[in-house]
């Protein structure tokens, strides 16, 4: 990728361009509450089954039954992945000029402690105790023109899983590697012309192995690689500077994925993550350009739905993270580094979250 040069805008066009982010803003926050609140009180009140293929158009869930409503008391655990936090926060991947960008992303987390609401929770209230997963993902991004791209990419995670059998004595160790779902978007960024602000639209595939199990199915839903549903992706950026020169500049980012076709009686929540950022041009180490940024992230996640969710519900949360950051730019090679630090979480139910995350980035741009 390469720097993004200094915007020059008139007041005029700086007031226009805040109007029209705050708008994108305000719509992404509509379509959120939109979503996620009747799915929720759905997820809460409603133990419908579904049957292999589900269909969730505007006006609400379509279910096919097949079998029992699963009860209450099921023995399902929980856990809180929020995978989609490493999709916002990445101000190296944001389209700039044209032509070929090939990346690999590297991600980790480690969910070790239980949480329950705002504080954590006696780790004998889950029977999940560890689930500790490295996600790598390839992928590209292709603007065609300044105005119109694509970026398509598909992980390969390797997940070591902890967790009680159905004795609630007898500590089971899982290790596996899957492909996971594959992601592509198009991209538009034509609403100006230094393309400080842009829209993603495109689906998430459901490509991942959500079927991994031992002999004893000690492996529940949500702690699968896969989550065998065909997803909505949404989102927007926009960026632009803080100082005149171009040296202090801000970006904010913001993704929606939602769930439309599902399998085998689960539906995972819709979940929105954003992202707000500063950073710091114009500092060299040797020809190295070096960026640092300062970032506060935001996850949202509702409630998993379906007889193969967590009974009684142990899905859905938001969190907050501090993320500082650096960029590290010799074209056409840029790596980036950042670490996620909860500083907030509310949790539903006991699952099982990590107290930091990490992410790497390598770029390259032809």
């Amino acid at each position: 990728m390469i720097h993004i040069q200094p915007v020059s805008a008139s007041p005029a066009d700086e007031r226009k361009a805040m109007q029209s982010f705050k708008l994108m803003l305000l719509l992404c926050v509509a379509i959120c509450c939109l979503w996620i609140h009747p799915r929720c009180a759905l997820a809460q009140n409603a133990g419908f089954a579904s049957g292999p293929l589900t269909i969730d158009p505007l006006n609400g869930p379509t279910t096919l039954p097949s079998g029992p409503i699963a009860p209450p008391d099921s023995p399902f655990l929980a856990c809180a992945c929020g995978c989609g936090i490493f999709e916002v926060g990445t101000r190296s991947m944001l389209p700039v000029g044209t032509g070929l960008t090939t990346y690999v992303q590297y991600a980790y987390q480690d969910q070790n402690v239980d949480w329950s609401g705002v504080k954590p929770a006696p780790a004998s209230a889950n029977g999940d105790k560890e689930i500790r997963t490295n996600f790598f993902t390839p992928g590209f991004q292709y603007m065609f023109t300044r105005n119109w791209g694509i970026q398509a990419e598909l992980p390969i995670d390797n997940r070591y899983f902890q967790t009680l059998e159905s004795d609630n004595v007898t500590l089971t160790r899982l290790n596996w590697t899957a492909i996971g779902d594959a992601r592509i978007d198009g991209i538009y960024d034509g609403f100006f012309p230094d393309q400080s602000a842009g829209v993603d639209f495109g689906l998430k595939l459901p490509t991942g192995n959500f079927r991994h199990e031992d002999a004893f199915d000690d492996i529940d839903r949500d702690s699968e690689i896969g989550t065998g549903s065909t997803d909505l992706l949404l989102g927007g950026f926009y960026r632009n500077n803080l100082t005149a020169d171009g040296t202090l500049a801000w970006f904010s980012q913001v993704t929606l994925d939602v769930p439309m076709l599902t399998q085998d009686q689960y539906r995972p929540g819709v979940e929105a993550d954003g992202a707000l950022g500063v950073y710091l041009n114009g500092l060299k180490l040797g020809p190295v350009a070096v960026t640092p940024i300062a970032q506060v992230l935001d996850g949202l996640r509702g409630r998993d739905s379906g007889i193969n969710a967590a009974h009684p519900t142990a899905s859905g949360y938001e969190r907050v993270l501090l993320s500082p950051g650096l960029e590290f730019d010799l074209h056409p090679v840029m790596v980036y580094v950042d670490a996620e630090l909860p500083v907030y979480a509310h949790i539903t139910g006991d699952q099982l979250v990590a107290a930091d995350l990490i992410k790497i980035i390598v770029s390259y741009h032809w």
